[in-house]
């Protein structure tokens, strides 16, 4: 990343790289999506970058519908935090973007949420299929304040936030979710919404698991209990790498995590690993993919304990 890149210092040179990649196909109405009627409004009254739909008469720029609508940042700091979001593997804290680009801490906390909603990807497909592994296994951090309190010697893992990912080796992506439970009846329908039936399931020996050797092509699983961390392909060290990375950015980075925004930091972490270099994605590449996720998603100005 070119810091002193004109996108990065100059708002209509951002406007204009945000359209490209947002546009990439030519403008559409991001009101009724129309693209045959299409006109840019240049006269000395309209602000640059305003189009006109002729379909349903509405005005509209590209931030319109996105997450960056109706935010008085500009957009070449909208476009730099982007980047800055994209190229940290571990993420970075709003104190420290706050003060990079010289915004208030309030104002960066609600940038980096807003980002994060484009980080999230919609309209999954089934992971594994044809005979290809997928590893299940859950993490736990920080602590649940919706459980009931407890005293100090009786801290553990239940009384953490739980999270549940699954990653399918032969694509190389992760896909986490914050379970209030880890138990049966939470486990097996996240695992029967997410990955297909023809997939070869690999996991630990906790008994929640028991039941996917009868719905699956095949169920392996290592015993940690015994020291057994690997027996050839049948390991979880690939979902385990994934939540290394996950804890070391939330301990390290971010520190502190209300379970209301949980799930917004694992589409964070998400993104990064499924668009990571291994996968030959590199920084620019993951920045416009952010801006194209972008699209379709509002999270409105509210106080941080309103923001779910």
């Amino acid at each position: 990343m070119n810091l002193t890149d004109p996108i990065f210092t100059d708002k209509e040179a951002a406007r204009e790289y945000m359209e490209a990649q947002r546009w990439s196909d030519g403008v559409h109405c991001a009101h009724c999506g129309g693209t045959d009627k299409i006109k840019k409004l240049e006269g000395k009254s309209h602000r640059p970058g305003l189009y006109q739909c002729g379909d349903c008469r509405q005005q509209f720029t590209v931030t319109v519908g996105t997450v960056f609508e109706r935010s008085k940042v500009p957009l070449n700091k909208w476009l730099l935090a982007t980047f800055m979001m994209a190229q940290s593997k571990k993420g970075m804290s709003a104190h420290q973007l706050h003060r990079s680009i010289g915004v208030t801490y309030k104002t960066a906390w609600f940038m980096w949420h807003r980002i994060r909603e484009a980080m999230r990807c919609d309209g999954f497909s089934p992971m594994g299929g044809s005979g290809g592994i997928v590893e299940a296994d859950e993490t736990f951090i920080g602590k649940d304040p919706t459980q009931p309190k407890f005293k100090e010697k009786q801290r553990g893992f239940k009384h953490k936030m739980k999270v549940l990912s699954l990653v399918d080796r032969e694509t190389g992506r992760a896909r986490s979710f914050v379970v209030d439970n880890v138990n049966q009846a939470t486990i097996l329908p996240i695992v029967h919404e997410n990955v297909a039936r023809d997939t070869r399931m690999v996991t630990d020996e906790a008994k929640w698991y028991s039941p996917l050797g009868k719905e699956y092509a095949s169920h392996d699983f290592v015993s940690h209990a015994q020291g057994e961390y690997g027996r050839g392909e049948i390991t979880t060290n690939t979902v385990e790498g994934y939540f290394s990375i996950f804890k070391r950015g939330m301990k390290g980075v971010y520190q502190h995590c209300g379970k209301q925004h949980l799930h917004r930091y694992l589409a964070e972490f998400d993104f990064r690993y499924n668009h990571r270099a291994a996968l030959d994605v590199d920084d620019r590449m993951r920045a416009n993919a952010i801006i194209k996720g972008a699209e379709g998603k509002r999270l409105t100005y509210r106080r941080p304990d309103q923001l779910h």
